[in-house]
């Protein structure tokens, strides 16, 4: 008989917080930056897309979900992709520090 302690939940289960996310009535531009935005704009997209996320009920299950797939475009959980980057990094140099 196969072990089904070790199968992943329901898919549903897994996902259900989104149904919950702030971001679900917004404008989805908000989130991404169209292909050559830079500079004060892109800056000013991205507060307002953080200002959605700090209102949002389920803001810490999309960040660190955004920071486990490693989410490479959009503001996820409040976090541009520099952030995530930066943040996904310094988890790296802990584990290898607290390993080594």
């Amino acid at each position: 008989m196969a072990e089904i302690s070790r199968l992943p939940g329901p898919v549903m289960d897994l996902w259900e917080w989104q149904f919950e996310g702030a971001c679900r009535d917004a404008d989805p531009t908000l989130f991404f930056h169209p292909e050559g935005e830079r500079g004060a704009a892109r800056r000013r997209r991205a507060e307002t897309a953080k200002a959605i996320c700090a209102t949002c009920p389920v803001l810490t299950q999309c960040r660190e979900q955004s920071l486990q797939v490693r989410e490479p475009y959009g503001v996820w959980g409040g976090l541009s992709e520099e952030e995530r980057t930066e943040i996904v990094a310094r988890r790296q140099r802990a584990a290898q520090a607290h390993a080594g």
